[in-house]
């Protein structure tokens, strides 16, 4: 299969079977517990990134196969279409933030990083990757400051988009460049492999948290001196692992070809995480990624298994994200 048609979470062997979601399934009368938080439109949204507007709790969601973005508002069961598909020409949505200023970041793995307007659904601005460049654009984190992170899984690298860059493009295009090289620290996998995936900040904005999905590290990127180093796991690792969250000094990881979601507690420093509670249940249906919420977490169950680009068989639809309670 062609690079051009891999996607984020990029599967390969069996898949595990999509169940019904309808009913919150538990692991015990006292462990995490999964249910349907609101469905998606459409047959063929094969959903990836999630977004929530800090300002309002309204959720965001992306389609891969069609670069449709959805709204659910705070509360409700059910998205609609907020951008069709096509929108500005972009076909896919990988992905997706919102940040305190109204603007939504939705990431097109093929071409760059969009930046919207919440208010009018304008496009402020577009950052494209060099033509010329392999590259295979994957998530993005939003600090405190207003800057974004962006990594690629095909080159081990991660792109920084400052407020200043935004204002010197809006309403136009702009390059988008790498700002850290991790190739001295994650290690080498073969020229087919992904690597670089999810990505989450501390509270500050100064320290950055990588996955190597591949091989199931996680990296530590110190954006005042550029420091980078492997974070020393206890308990387990993070292969597979796609969408990261991290509140506090809990990092919560989705692992998706594995059907999992695990929780993990940095260090002070942020140089160990030990792992304290893990999920793996069939009814996460291939979870891409996952955004913590005071009523739990939202975790976006892509089905790419079923029919998608590198799947095959039938979809359950509607498309849906899940709450999952005690984790």
């Amino acid at each position: 299969m062609s690079r051009s048609i891999h996607r984020r979470t990029f599967l390969s062997g069996a898949a595990a079977a999509a169940v019904a979601v309808a009913a919150p399934r538990a692991t015990a009368a006292t462990g995490p517990r999964i249910s349907t938080a609101f469905t998606l439109p459409g047959d063929r949204a094969y959903p990836e990134g999630i977004a929530l507007d800090p300002r309002t709790g309204d959720a965001y969601v992306g389609s891969y196969t069609t670069g449709a973005i959805y709204r659910a508002a705070a509360g409700s069961r059910t998205a609609e279409v907020f951008l069709p598909a096509g929108t500005d020409g972009r076909t896919t949505a990988n992905g997706l933030k919102a940040d305190r200023a109204g603007r939504l970041w939705v990431i097109d793995h093929t071409t760059g990083v969009d930046v919207y307007d919440l208010s009018d659904r304008s496009l402020l601005a577009r950052f494209e990757v060099p033509a010329g460049d392999p590259h295979f654009l994957n998530d993005l984190v939003i600090t405190a400051d207003g800057t974004a992170y962006v990594t690629d899984s095909v080159r081990p690298v991660v792109y920084r988009i400052t407020p200043a860059d935004l204002a010197r493009a809006h309403g136009g295009r702009a390059p988008l460049t790498a700002r850290y090289d991790l190739s001295g620290a994650v290690p080498s996998h073969g020229p087919d492999a992904y690597t670089l995936n999810g990505i989450a900040a501390d509270a500050t904005g100064r320290r950055l948290f990588v996955v190597d999905m591949t091989g199931g590290g996680l990296y530590r990127v110190d954006v005042t001196d550029g420091s980078i180093l492997q974070v020393t796991l206890h308990g387990g690792d993070l292969v597979h692992g796609d969408g990261l969250d991290l509140s506090h000094r809990t990092l919560w990881a989705a692992h998706n070809k594995s059907n999992t979601l695990t929780r993990w507690h940095l260090s002070p420093d942020g140089t160990e995480a030990r792992l304290l509670r893990t999920l793996t249940d069939p009814a996460l249906q291939i979870p891409t990624t996952l955004a913590h919420t005071p009523r739990g977490l939202l975790v976006v169950r892509s089905q790419f298994d079923k029919g998608g680009p590198m799947g095959s068989g039938t979809p359950t639809t509607p498309f849906t994200v899940a709450r999952v309670t005690g984790m």
